[in-house]
């Protein structure tokens, strides 16, 4: 059947880096992860000059981060790898919960119509970094392998890099330096910086097996099976044949005897029941960890993704709230490298995020709590809530094998203006923007291909907007931090130089109840920022004032 080959990316001698005094930089990121390749895809699609700095030479070993919910899916989509990624992952909505032999819940996570993207896509991680690789360097951004950052030095203007690489050391400078380089981060321990939580006394094993099969698209999560008794046991069906299976061990498991294949196979064997032939791809132990570090920010030096946060796997909260990370960062940091705004804003990179994390953090928590319990009274707890769950509706919310990644709304943020009107439906200030069918110069198309690029508004019309408002809307795309409006409308409207979003399906006016005149300003990340029952540039240049930390 064949396992995955990792390719191997050229080194480059670091000549063009070495400098004295040291060569100053405008960005650079540490780690060629995917959150570490999404920020440098951004920075890219921003314009600004990106210098990534890895200390390996190829992409991850095994599965790891294997599930990508349609949030991420969406993000991936505005940096331009969307498309590979659901060409090759697996997609699905459906996941089953067993207690035994019984299934006893359900769920699905898209559960209505109208929606570009499905709520996830299991792929491998190294698929992922290779896709984003190639788009970074499709956009022009300098990767360099084997280019090991040991050591930086934070100053008030910039930070100082201390690299190793086979041709040497050197040291480079960089105006911000965005730090991706994993849960174990070096950059981090180095700086003396706290990361602070729990970790869990419980192990899990993860095993890639190859092997035909016929399970269905589907999250199994399975509590005491009769293959595995008193454990508990994760299914999930990835690219090219590969199905990840995670099984729970205990504290008291020896992590190096359990990753021997005389220990894998066997559970195996007795889990799929058959003699179907399989070959492991690749095994590893975990151990659960909820932590964060107390600040995201210090000063020029950002950290993302696992450097800044870890959960727990169940639930696929890590690499989809590093992508939420990255989606947060890069668009306030571009416009602060712009001279757009000042690094306040940076701030609320690390308040909004933070806050995310702890959202994550807290649902992992009770994930862990549910899956592995610490005691005879909340095992027994656990095990009725789901016996109660296949016959009883509300048991059903008290199940928790991993409650799934969802984006954080962020309605707190001090960017947002709040609402001034009454609006019904979720699209409050600080929501994720909710997709919707839609057509463009008569062709069918999705709302949010439309945005995430830059501010926009989007201005709801049952007709062509006059000359005045026009010429107001003009007039915000030429302001020093441009916001360009799209013209909303239930049938198709010749506006010429604007783009004409046509909500045939009226799933646009239901998501956002929206009326004519409503008007809704938007960030770059597709967050909703402020929104209006009549549009008032006024009113919009105030926001998008707030939103840039300029009041």
């Amino acid at each position: 059947m064949g396992a995955y080959v990792n390719p191997i990316y050229p080194y480059k001698a670091p000549t063009d880096l070495k400098a004295t005094p040291p060569l100053r930089k405008p960005l650079i990121v540490i780690g060629a992860g995917p959150v570490g390749l999404a920020a440098a895809v951004d920075a890219r699609l921003q314009g600004l000059d990106v210098l990534v700095l890895d200390d390996d030479k190829t992409v991850s070993v095994g599965s790891r981060a294997v599930c990508y919910a349609k949030r991420s899916l969406e993000i991936l989509d505005r940096l331009g790898v969307a498309d590979p990624a659901c060409a090759l992952g697996v997609s699905w909505n459906i996941g089953r919960t067993f207690l035994e032999e019984d299934e006893v819940y359900q769920f699905n996570l898209v559960p209505d119509a109208g929606h570009k993207r499905p709520g996830m896509i299991n792929l491998q991680q190294y698929h992922i970094e290779e896709m984003l690789i190639a788009r970074a360097l499709e956009l022009g951004a300098d990767i360099r392998w084997q280019h090991k950052v040991t050591a930086v030095t934070r100053h008030n203007d910039h930070a100082t890099l201390t690299v190793e690489t086979p041709d040497g050391t050197f040291d480079i400078e960089a105006d911000w330096l965005v730090v991706a380089d994993g849960a174990r981060s070096p950059i981090r321990r180095h700086l003396g910086l706290d990361i602070e939580g729990r970790v869990f006394q419980d192990r899990f094993l993860i095993a890639d097996v190859i092997m035909k099969a016929d399970y269905p698209a589907e999250r199994w999560f399975w509590f005491d099976p009769p293959f595995h008794p008193n454990q508990s046991v994760l299914l999930h069906k990835q690219s090219n044949n590969v199905w990840r299976i995670d099984f729970q061990l205990g504290w008291d498991a020896d992590p190096e005897e359990e990753k021997k294949p005389e220990k894998v196979i066997p559970r195996l064997q007795a889990m799929l029941g058959d003699d179907r032939p399989f070959e492991l791809e690749w095994v590893s132990i975990y151990t659960f960890q909820c932590r964060r570090m107390t600040d995201f920010r210090h000063g020029r030096v950002l950290f993302v993704g696992d450097a800044a946060h870890q959960v727990s796997p169940f639930g696929a909260r890590g690499a989809n709230s590093g992508f939420q990370d990255a989606d947060d960062l890069m668009w306030k940091l571009g416009l602060v490298i712009k001279g757009q705004a000042s690094d306040k804003l940076l701030d609320t990179y690390a308040l909004d995020r933070q806050f995310a994390a702890d959202e994550n953090i807290m649902n992992s928590t009770r994930s862990t709590d549910f899956i592995t319990p610490k005691s005879r009274t909340s095992k027994t707890f656990r095990n009725s809530v789901l016996a109660l769950a296949k016959h009883h509706p509300f048991a059903r919310k008290l199940v928790n094998s991993g409650r799934l990644s969802v984006p954080s709304f962020l309605t707190n943020s001090v960017l947002n203006t709040p609402d001034a009107e009454v609006f019904a439906g979720q699209m409050v200030p600080g929501a994720p923007m909710d997709d919707a069918p839609v057509q463009v110069d008569g062709q069918d198309a999705w709302l949010l291909d439309q945005v995430g690029k830059g501010f926009q508004c989007l201005l709801f019309v049952d007709a062509a907007p006059s000359a005045d408002t026009l010429a107001t809307l003009q007039a915000l795309k030429q302001g020093a931090v441009p916001v360009d409006t799209l013209i909303v409308s239930p049938l198709a409207l010749s506006v010429p130089g604007w783009t004409v979003v046509v909500d045939a399906q009226g799933w646009m006016a239901k998501r956002y109840d929206a009326q004519t005149g409503t008007a809704y300003l938007l960030r770059p990340d597709q967050h909703v920022l402020a929104r209006w029952r009549q549009f008032n540039p006024a009113a919009v240049q105030a926001a998008v004032a707030r939103a840039i930390c300029k009041v």
